[in-house]
């Protein structure tokens, strides 16, 4: 599941240790189009948005 991080509303995974604290997330935002968009890099495990 999908973790919106409090400080910046940046979008991570649950094993990221790039946010201090979040909440938990249903889906992606609608601006989310590609895995591109997800800066952090813990996305990098992921070929595409179908997968997560």
């Amino acid at each position: 599941m999908p973790i919106m991080s409090s400080g910046d509303f940046s979008i991570h995974i649950e094993e990221c240790d790039e946010f201090d604290d979040g909440m938990p997330i249903s889906s992606l935002p609608d601006e989310v189009t590609s895995i591109d968009d997800l800066d952090c890099e813990c996305w990098s495990g992921f070929e595409s948005l179908d997968e997560i």
